[in-house]
């Protein structure tokens, strides 16, 4: 099963009992095709202005479902929440699972750099330093 985000926008127009209940509908419809709901927060957005006016409407009740399902299930979502006239906008995304990690790159440690005067100055057998033996 793969794991999607499903946001969608409720009209604000519609009466709390029935958003609840609208909620609850997009649920019972994942769970009875398979799908297995990890997170819904409809709290943390709750009530936003939108960018742009959708539909003369300027607000909009935003919802976030977190959930497991099969890979046809999104699908039959989209088909149901195209249906109801209370839901503005929707989107749903595939989280993608990371698969391997990424080795961080060795740190290079530069080389001092000479002045640029100070190079010319000197002559080209001083310029090459050599270890002093111990």
């Amino acid at each position: 099963m793969n794991r999607y985000e499903l946001t969608y926008i409720i009209d604000t127009a519609v009466e709390e009992n029935a958003r609840k209940e609208l909620i609850e509908k997009f649920s019972e419809l994942i769970k009875q095709n398979g799908g297995e709901i990890e997170k819904v927060d409809e709290s943390f957005w709750g009530k936003r202005r939108l960018a742009y006016p959708i539909n003369d409407k300027p607000e909009g009740y935003y919802v976030l479902v977190t959930m497991k399902a099969p890979s046809d299930l999104p699908r039959e979502i989209e088909r149901n929440l195209e249906i109801n006239e209370n839901i503005l906008r929707y989107l749903i995304i595939k989280l993608e699972e990371k698969k391997h990690s990424v080795k961080p790159r060795p740190v290079r440690v530069a080389a001092p750099v000479a002045p640029a005067a100070e190079v010319e100055a000197a002559p080209a057998e001083e310029a090459v330093e050599t270890p002093a033996a111990e």
